[in-house]
């Protein structure tokens, strides 16, 4: 057996024993202030990263996702909220500078239909940030993350081909049942979750349109400090110096087909012209 192999058969147990343990100090703990809602694939994990790295922002010390509000509700606030530092910790650490915040990164919450309305129900106040950025490039990347990872066996077209297939009923059944996990929505949904304008207006209605903070991704990559500063302004935080902004979790893959994406463009241009409408700007991949 290889050491890596050895280290992931001991690394479940001991993250078990850890998080029994922080969800017997949950009371003493920080609730979220923030959360990095999606979408997937558009660069959740570097603003995560760099948010980090802002002296104010003390990060969940078990993982940067904790995908409480759409893969493990059933186990409970007390679960999720062990997560989070120590609120005394943090205080101390962070003397004489503005209070500590903290959050976490989970970009299924978007995406699942009930994670958005218990985030709104249990956390009132959180802010969310989402990023976005072209959908015919997300669904292509989303594509070789899910095949990387082994979660897909499909070439991209076939896949594409197979959504509505796969996707059938899905949403509807999770609502039914709220315990039921959908693998095909977690991992096949490479169009539907393209579709940005039908999950921003449904977190609006929930939590508020200024509650929601929405970030171009490829703004983001190509403007970071003026993208940056709108995310600490949104969250009342103050500009540091120092920041480096890197891009995370960008995988390498073949050109699309030119005729595939002109279709795939003009599957999303209703969707892309409301979104563009509700947002009061242009967004990048339509410039």
């Amino acid at each position: 057996m290889s050491v890596r192999d050895m280290l992931k058969r001991t690394r479940k147990p001991l993250l078990a024993l850890t998080e029994a343990t922080a969800t017997m100090t949950a009371g003493a703990r920080m609730r979220p202030d923030f959360l990095i809602v999606g979408a997937q694939r558009c660069g959740t994990t570097s603003m995560f990263k760099t948010l980090a790295q802002h002296p104010t922002v003390a990060v969940p010390f078990l993982r940067k996702g904790v995908h409480y509000f759409d893969m493990h509700y059933d186990r409970g606030m007390p679960w999720y909220q062990g997560h989070f530092p120590i609120r005394a910790t943090s205080a101390l650490r962070r003397r004489g500078g503005p209070r500590p915040v903290t959050g976490e990164s989970s970009p299924f919450y978007s995406f699942h239909p009930l994670a958005a309305e218990r985030i709104a129900r249990d956390l009132p106040g959180i802010k969310l940030i989402m990023l976005l950025r072209d959908p015919v490039e997300r669904a292509y990347s989303a594509h070789s993350h899910e095949l990387a990872r082994g979660f897909e066996t499909e070439p991209f077209e076939r896949a594409i081909a197979l959504e509505a297939e796969r996707l059938a009923g899905q949403r509807e059944r999770m609502i039914a049942e709220p315990s039921y996990v959908s693998f095909d929505l977690q991992h096949h949904g490479y169009l539907t979750r393209g579709h940005y304008v039908d999950q921003v207006r449904r977190i609006e209605s929930l939590v508020g349109r200024e509650r929601l903070h929405v970030v171009d991704a490829q703004d983001f990559f190509e403007r970071p400090e003026s993208e940056f500063r709108g995310v600490l302004d949104f969250l009342g935080l103050p500009w540091v110096d120092g920041v480096a902004f890197e891009k995370h979790n960008a995988r390498r893959r073949s050109p699309m087909d030119a005729a595939l994406r002109a279709e795939l463009t003009a599957h999303f241009e209703a969707s892309d012209a409301a979104l563009a409408q509700w947002w009061g700007r242009t967004p990048s991949w339509m410039r």
